[in-house]
């Protein structure tokens, strides 16, 4: 099991994804064609469950694209069964506490890091796929399959430096809404306070060797942020990118 994304960012390149809203297939085949690195499956904002994760996760294989999930919660069962159906990471939302985080990598990496439950499900291909000895898949998928904490609350950033250098910690996603509006400035991503905040998680990521995701709304933004040294940018959503292109659509075509 080879996670694309993982391999590019290790081979010094940028990654860009964008967070995926619309939980259909065609459109989730349609970014792969397009040549993003990554999606991810929302099932924290979005209504989707893990039948439809998984489908997903199939589109995405056929094309080369690695499907991320974030989950909807820090619990065994929203990680373990993400993970079972396919997702080669994982963005975990809402972290505070240096406990969670072990937590996460308990419930996401098998033995020794972890205690993932084993299971021969859709993720490994039934035990199929590729058939080799337990130890060696359990030393692939904690390898290739990325649990990467979402920092967006004021105590993962009073944190971070701790967070970011735990084994089993494979990279930090910023969420700079949530955490803008912890800080007391919601959206206010010009503040200085901000701005130091996304500098300090940017800080750590690179001291640990962990790389640095974060959302951006704009392909201005995005392109910021990887000239401030992100590894990865997840652009905006699926959905908003398709209402901006329908508005480009009609504003060129339509007379003046």
């Amino acid at each position: 099991m080879l996670n694309k994304m993982r391999a590019k960012m290790l081979d010094g390149k940028k990654v860009i994804g964008l967070m995926f809203e619309s939980g259909n297939t065609t459109i989730a085949e349609c970014c792969a064609l397009a040549g993003l690195d990554y999606i991810i499956i929302d099932t924290e904002h979005g209504p989707f469950e893990a039948e439809t994760v998984m489908e997903l996760c199939c589109t995405c294989a056929r094309r080369g694209m690695t499907p991320l999930v974030r989950v909807k919660e820090i619990s065994r069962p929203a990680i373990l069964k993400m993970l079972d159906v396919g997702a080669m990471g994982l963005i975990i939302p809402c972290v505070k506490t240096v406990e969670e985080i072990k937590k996460i990598i308990s419930y996401g990496k098998y033995f020794p890091k972890g205690d993932r439950g084993v299971a021969f499900a859709r993720g490994n291909g039934f035990g199929y796929a590729e058939p080799k000895p337990l130890t060696e898949y359990f030393e692939d998928c904690n390898r290739e399959t990325m649990l990467i904490p979402q920092c967006e609350t004021k105590e993962c950033l009073e944190q971070i430096e701790t967070i970011v250098k735990i084994d089993g910690v494979d990279g930090i996603f910023v969420g700079p809404y949530d955490l803008s509006t912890a800080l007391g400035k919601p959206g206010q991503f010009g503040d200085p306070e901000v701005v130091a905040a996304i500098a300090r998680v940017l800080k750590a990521c690179k001291e640990a060797k962990k790389p640095a995701f974060i959302y951006a709304d704009t392909a201005e933004a995005a392109h910021k942020h990887y000239e401030n040294g992100f590894d990865s940018v997840c652009c905006c959503l699926d959905t908003v990118w398709l209402v901006r292109a329908v508005q480009q659509m009609m504003k060129d075509a339509l007379p003046k």
